[in-house]
């Protein structure tokens, strides 16, 4: 009876989450191993795939021959025993299949394409490449190389150039990179083989990781700081969690400026002073480098990052070094909470009631749940940190399940900033003062006149919202998705944020051809335009979505700012948290109602957690900061407490209205999406799992739907949705299972169904 591996095949037409069983070759007995990679034949005819082995049992389940496994593309694997039964409860919890749960868990570098060749033979190739360079090292002593120079000719320069470096002790014992002594000599590559030849030179092949951030690592090492009475609490009683191994999960709240980064430091140094490792989490790929610099100025070359904003190389050496054991400290974004760490000793989310922490796309999972799971397979505390709690997180401190830590006061002793509401009704607005009350403007000129610089901050992207007709009120709209398109000025075309399709700015309306079209709404570049003509003086940075594209731009334009390179900082709701300028006093908020206006139960929440956040960039130092939010709803509950600052009165507040409408956290929340080509076929569908649904619920759950998708038609496809709510359903979970496998047969129709349990949006 030949060995047996189980393997999870990657498949996209006939995805499931049962392993199939391969023969183990004898030539192969010592490299399969659960974890590794490997190349096996895939159905009837001659399909090569890749798959990942989760196990090897004693015996296979299938009777029939069973087909070899051909190829093992991995020396070590790339799962361990944690990440594969993570894998595994990934796939069940969030409804999605087994392979894309494992494609998510690894770097991009590691997926494998497969190609056919000319003879019709298919070969899976391996993305992933190590950075290798050529270097050379010393192979003789001085005197033999003294002794080198009486054979050279006097007209060979670069010979004798080379041999006076290495008498002169000018190339490291260990060795230069070739490119490098290049430069440094001024000698050319065919002298250099020459000297390998001679026997000179020993010539290696090294590799060097693409490490970001590197420059980072040569900075002089910062200090742990003395806690304040309310950090050293918080700090002592992770600590002890982190001490005794247990896996318990603290939410910090403390106000913006309370200082929980240095409890965090404090907390990953403790850490790695008992031998264990450490993960952080950010939400935001623009949080990352001041996050980054924080951390690597504590830890140095022991951190490695993660987060999408890397090339496919930098993430592969990061993920590298991480499996390598040769960084212990993670900071990342979203994906970095699968880091191939061991023995974790603290699980940090920082931030961590933002919505960018859910993935959206299959398995869609929230980061949150993930740090849960490792923690208990690590015995590790885990730390959930915000001055704004989502409000399921402090309900469940509220129950006791989650201990809650308090740091209301800020950690230089200096009060949270005034905050002003301008009622914009009351405004008078001109074309020249577009979207800024006189108070506002006031406010930023004040800061120029003292040096000191401010943040504003605009809740859309891109030139105007819309393009439309003032004659017969066409409005200029994607023909793949049911959503008007953005109009941006820099690259004077109108843009689709869902597609990316492309098209340029009309001059006469394609509809009735009038003269008569007109940018509306207010967007970021447009607020640029303005400020520059009402403040000509003021140096300004925009940092959006479309300034950001381009790799490094976060880091760019916050360094730029950090430097005084610039006084106001416009930008979206990315610059609203976790940025600590000494200097910024002042923050204005346009547009703070834009979030109101959602069909969204979290609306009222996602307005006051980001008020409240962005108005905490202000006054962070010594000088008073001060806060202006233009609003059209001033009377509303969120706009007033936060205001106030109030985390308690809105939370209690909250809680009742969530209470009354029966909405997280009092029920569970269950989202099922169904898309096709063709309209009448995804409502079809859409109705038939409804009706499948109510037969296998109880009367207790809530069914909403099918209905239309809050953007109806996105990328060519219609969306209808149906929403379960639900306190206790034991055959839920065998029913979407079973919906599931039906995906796979329903997919070769051109339907496309999605599941997503806690959506945090249903817009």
């Amino acid at each position: 009876m030949p060995a047996v591996a189980k393997v999870v095949v990657d498949v996209p037409t006939q995805q499931t989450n049962q392993p199939y069983d391969y023969a183990i070759p004898a030539a192969l007995a010592d490299q399969v191993v659960p974890g590794v990679r490997v190349v096996v034949n895939f159905g009837n005819g001659s399909r090569r795939v890749m798959g990942m082995v989760v196990e090897l049992p004693e015996s296979a389940d299938f009777d029939g021959e069973l087909k070899p496994i051909e190829e093992v593309l991995d020396k070590k694997p790339v799962l361990d025993a944690e990440r594969l039964a993570l894998s595994r409860w990934l796939a069940d919890d969030s409804y999605a299949f087994w392979i894309t749960c494992i494609q998510t868990m690894l770097p991009g570098a590691l997926r494998t394409e497969t190609k056919l060749l000319k003879n019709h033979q298919q070969v899976v190739v391996d993305k992933g490449r190590a950075q290798v360079f050529a270097f050379v090292v010393p192979a003789l002593t001085v005197a033999q190389y003294q002794a080198a120079l009486a054979t050279v000719r006097p007209n060979a320069k670069g010979q004798l150039a080379l041999l006076q470096a290495l008498i002169a002790g000018k190339i490291a014992p260990d060795g230069i990179q070739v490119s490098h002594l290049e430069k440094k000599l001024d000698v050319d590559r065919t002298t250099i083989n020459k000297a390998v030849t001679l026997g000179w030179l020993r010539a290696e092949k090294r590799e060097i990781y693409r490490t970001p951030y590197s420059d980072l690592d040569d900075r002089d090492r910062t200090q742990p700081l003395t806690l304040t009475a309310q950090q050293q609490t918080a700090y002592a009683a992770v600590a002890a969690a982190v001490t005794s191994k247990t896996a318990q999960t603290f939410l910090l709240e403390g106000v913006t400026g309370s200082g929980k980064t240095e409890v965090y430091l404090q907390l990953i140094a403790q850490a790695r002073a008992a031998g264990r490792t450490a993960l952080m989490l950010v939400p935001e790929i623009g949080l990352t480098p001041q996050m980054v610099g924080s951390v690597k100025g504590r830890f140095g070359s022991d951190v490695a990052v993660l987060h999408s904003g890397l090339g496919n190389g930098e993430r592969y050496d990061e993920w590298r070094r991480i499996a390598r054991g040769e960084a212990h400290v993670v900071v990342g974004a979203r994906s970095a909470a699968f880091a191939p760490l061991q023995n974790i000793g603290v699980l940090i989310m920082d931030e961590e009631h933002e919505a960018t922490y859910k993935q959206e796309d299959a398995p869609r999972y929230h980061a949150r749940d993930v740090l849960l799971w490792r923690a208990r397979y690590n015995h590790a505390p885990v730390v959930l940190g915000s001055a704004t709690p989502s409000l399921e997180s402090r309900a469940r401190a509220e129950k006791g399940v989650y201990t809650q830590l308090m740091m209301p006061k800020r950690a230089n002793a200096q009060p949270l900033p005034p905050v002003h509401v301008v009622d914009m009704r009351q405004s008078e607005l001109d074309n020249e003062s577009g979207d800024f009350s006189q108070q506002l403007l006031d406010a930023l000129k004040t800061r120029l006149q003292k040096h000191e610089q401010s943040v504003l901050m605009l809740n859309r992207r891109g030139f105007s919202s819309f393009v439309m007709c003032r004659e017969c009120g066409y409005v200029a709209k994607c023909p793949n998705c049911d959503i008007s398109l953005t109009l941006h000025m820099d690259t004077h075309n109108l843009r689709c944020h869902y597609c990316g399709h492309e098209e340029p700015i009309p001059r006469e309306c394609p509809s009735c051809h009038s003269p008569k079209i007109r940018y509306y709404g207010t967007g970021t570049e447009k607020v640029e335009q303005t400020l520059t003509k009402l403040l000509p003086d003021a140096r300004i940075l925009r940092m959006d979505v479309d300034t950001t594209r381009r790799k490094g731009a976060h880091s760019r334009l916050l360094k730029q700012f950090g430097n005084h390179e610039a006084d106001i900082l416009l930008g979206t709701q990315m610059i609203a948290k976790g940025l600590d300028f000494p200097d910024v006093t002042l923050v204005g908020v346009i547009n703070a109602d834009t979030a109101l206006g959602l069909p969204d139960f979290r609306a009222s929440e996602r307005t006051f957690q980001l008020l409240t956040q962005v108005s905490g960039r202000a006054g962070r130092a010594d000088k008073p900061g001060e806060v202006y939010i233009q609003t059209y709803n001033p009377d509303h509950y969120a706009i007033q407490l936060a205001q106030r600052q109030d985390y308690e009165r809105f939370f209690g507040y909250e809680m009742h209205m969530r209470h009354e409408g029966g909405y997280p956290p009092y029920f569970f929340t269950f989202r099922l999406t169904v898309s096709h080509e063709v309209e009448d076929q995804a409502a079809k569908a859409a109705f038939r799992l409804a009706d499948m649904l109510r037969d296998q619920l109880s009367d207790g759950a809530v069914i909403l739907g099918p209905t239309r998708g809050a953007i109806a038609r996105l990328k060519r496809r219609y969306y209808y949705q149906i929403v379960v709510k639900y306190k206790r359903e034991p055959h839920l979970t065998a029913t979407l299972a079973q919906m599931l496998e039906t995906t796979q047969t329903s997919s070769r129709s051109g339907f496309q169904i999605a599941f997503d349990r806690e959506p945090l949006s249903f817009v």
